[in-house]
């Protein structure tokens, strides 16, 4: 496919591909076509979170600077950023006309500060659900298919997990009811152990909720950390997403401390092709510089096969 008609491609296929792996969407022509091109890359806006938090970039300009800077035309916002604007029809309609008058595609929204969906404590628990329902309004009005949300919650991982099954359980009807996926990101506590996280996946077994393997988040806290390897392994087979986090490089533009050589051997065996997103969350480099080692490296290791 000629590099104009594949980009015509990508843009017509809007919200079929967001949010899950393409093979778990696509009609086998579609497929086809991406044979040789598994992957696609979308740009986390977290990796530009300093740039934002200092107010030089507005949430309205991001998807545009993704396309303009980066050659970047599938977008993953967060919540933080939209400034409480996420039930003003006005700001969404707007921040929708800017995606689709530049073709760029709206995949997913990182939601965070909206309460613990593991929260042991019943009536806290059911407030969280509670908000992250107009999230998933947002997502499903900009044209994405997925939020990713956080399973957190204090108390035993037996106890935890339980809740957390109810609380996403819950969540993922309502997102089900809107045709949105509901996934969740190892982020730290009982949620970086791979196991942990995918028993919860199948405690909820819904087709709409997954997982989201990031790289580079695995905490389990008191100075302990899951192998990676490891926890993106068992999380693949209910990934709708990838989050390729990065922090620092060498002097011949790999991860320093992520072999993703090894990541992507692993993503192969699992037969999983989809979106994977670019999240430099390092201090070594400017945001604008890490984003394109990202980039550049996601490239590379896609050409290795």
């Amino acid at each position: 496919m000629e590099t104009k008609d594949r980009r015509s491609f990508i843009k017509d296929l809007g919200m079929l591909t967001a949010g899950a792996g393409l093979a778990s969407l696509l009609p086998l022509e579609a497929l086809s076509a991406f044979k040789k091109e598994p992957y696609l890359i979308s740009l986390a806006q977290w990796s530009l979170h300093n740039t934002l938090f200092a107010k030089k970039l507005d949430n309205l300009d991001f998807p545009l600077k993704a396309k303009r800077d980066f050659g970047i035309h599938i977008v993953e916002y967060v919540s933080i950023f939209f400034d409480k604007k996420d039930k003003d029809p006005a700001y969404l309609k707007e921040l929708k006309n800017r995606t689709d008058s530049e073709g760029i595609q709206n995949h997913l929204i990182m939601v965070d500060r909206e309460g613990n969906l593991g929260d042991t404590d019943d009536k806290a628990r059911l407030t969280a659900v509670e908000n992250h329902y107009k999230w998933v309004d947002a997502a499903k009005f900009l044209g994405c298919k997925t939020i990713r949300v956080n399973a957190g919650g204090k108390g035993t991982a037996a106890e935890v997990k339980a809740a957390a099954i109810d609380g996403l359980g819950r969540l993922t009807e309502y997102g089900k009811k809107n045709r949105i996926n509901v996934i969740v990101e190892n982020h730290g506590g009982y949620s970086s152990d791979g196991k942990w996280l995918t028993d919860v996946i199948k405690g909820v077994n819904s087709s709409y909720c997954g997982t989201l393997p990031d790289f580079g988040n695995f905490a389990l806290g008191n100075g302990k950390e899951y192998d990676r390897y490891l926890g993106v392994e068992e999380m693949m087979p209910f990934a709708k997403g990838v989050s390729a986090k990065t922090m620092k490089f060498n002097a011949d533009g790999e991860e320093s401390d992520i072999d993703y050589s090894r990541m992507f051997r692993i993503i192969k065996a699992a037969k999983w092709n989809g979106i994977v997103g670019i999240e430099y969350s390092g201090a070594g480099e400017t945001e604008d510089e890490g984003i394109r080692k990202t980039k550049a490296l996601l490239e590379k290791v896609f050409k290795q096969g």
